[in-house]
């Protein structure tokens, strides 16, 4: 079996997303990676950012990883701020950092959305298609996730329980 992290990209640490994850993570043997807990600026043309955390996160999971699942809460119809920022900085990696860049081919992608409830707007996976696609990447799949009354209630774990085989039956 490849070795997979899940990058969590909430606002909190602790929340909901946070309830998937600690429940994939725990089930499956697979690392966490908490984007709140890192010191990720903005993209910058200029690259005034270089000495925060995105080159070393990105070099690590890059060298450690060959499944990146990436979770977020739905905000406003789209994903976290914390993940559009992780993402947008890849463009260091195409710019600055290409050998490190060229290195996520061949890599596998997944993404999982949470929210409230279960209705997820059509459309929310495509910048993950998207940019997978675009970096030579495999992209596996999504999955749209719920917490109701503060837990994961039974339906969804054995919806994230076949989406997880999926993807590992996927490599």
């Amino acid at each position: 079996m490849k070795k997979s992290v899940i990058v969590q990209a909430s606002s909190r640490s602790h929340g909901d997303t946070n309830k998937i994850v600690n429940y994939i993570a725990t089930n499956n043997g697979m690392d966490v990676i908490d984007l709140r807990t890192k010191n990720i600026g903005h993209y910058d043309y200029e690259y005034k950012n270089e000495g925060d955390d995105f080159l070393s996160l990105i070099t690590h999971i890059i060298e450690t990883y060959d499944i990146i699942i990436f979770a977020t809460p739905v905000y406003w119809y789209s994903m976290s701020g914390i993940l559009k920022v992780f993402f947008d900085r890849i463009s260091d990696l195409l710019r600055v950092h290409k050998d490190t860049g060229r290195k996520l081919r061949g890599k596998n992608m997944a993404m999982i959305s949470s929210s409230n409830s279960d209705d997820l707007k059509e459309g929310f996976s495509m910048p993950f298609v998207e940019s997978a696609n675009y970096l030579g990447m495999n992209y596996l799949g999504d999955i749209h996730v719920y917490i109701e009354n503060d837990s994961i209630n039974n339906e969804v774990k054995l919806r994230i329980d076949a989406f997880v085989e999926t993807i590992n039956n996927t490599i």
